[in-house]
């Protein structure tokens, strides 16, 4: 009779388990999709931002041309790494992202540079549009820096939920898999020594 009462018990709590499983593999389902959507979303405003920074930088190029003439070599490199991650497309998808946010540190960091150099130059420094150019540069920048918390955040939530379990079988079911967080490249994590670049201009 003991045994009867035991197994009875073990079936009903097993019919219990399977009968939860679906709605589990459901509930796991949605929010792994959830959390990949965050990331394409936090994917998309990046890309936004970063598309706004390349509009902006011929025009400062331009400006700064006019007086910074001995600094050919910079403002050649910024604009053939402007080009290059142009040609790689945006980073709403995940084809060639690495390589333009690679791109994408990289101007950041010769940018920073470039606009350092500006203050050995007063007319340029003091010129109206290229003050305003500047400002603007700067917000792109800090927009750009908010958007990869949030992209690092959302991934964080999707890794948590495809790499714990049972959701590694159910991200394979869904077709998702973990993304890499979005870190600066090693040049762009160091801080900028204006005196590299403060050279005194030709008169």
């Amino acid at each position: 009779m003991i045994f009867d009462n035991f197994y009875r018990i073990w079936d009903l709590l097993a019919f219990g388990i399977l009968g939860f499983l679906p709605f589990i593999v459901m509930i796991w389902y949605v929010k792994i999709i959830q959390c990949r959507n965050k990331v394409r979303e936090a994917l998309g405003s990046i890309d936004v931002h970063l598309k706004q920074r390349l509009d902006i930088i011929p025009n400062i190029l331009k400006m700064a041309q006019k007086f910074m003439a001995h600094e050919r070599s910079l403002l050649e490199e910024i604009t053939n790494l402007r080009m290059q991650a142009v040609g790689l497309g945006g980073t709403a998808d995940s084809n060639g992202l690495g390589e333009r946010l690679a791109a994408e540190s990289q101007i950041s960091v010769k940018m920073s540079g470039l606009l350092a150099q500006v203050e050995n130059y007063p007319e340029l420094k003091s010129d109206a549009t290229m003050i305003q150019a500047m400002t603007t540069f700067n917000e792109i920048e800090s927009r750009i820096a908010a958007s990869r918390r949030f992209f690092n955040a959302a991934a964080t939530s999707l890794n948590n939920a495809v790499e714990i379990f049972p959701g590694t079988l159910i991200a394979k079911l869904a077709g998702v898999s973990s993304v890499s967080y979005f870190a600066a490249e090693s040049e762009a994590r160091k801080s900028i020594d204006v005196s590299d670049y403060l050279t005194e201009p030709a008169r």
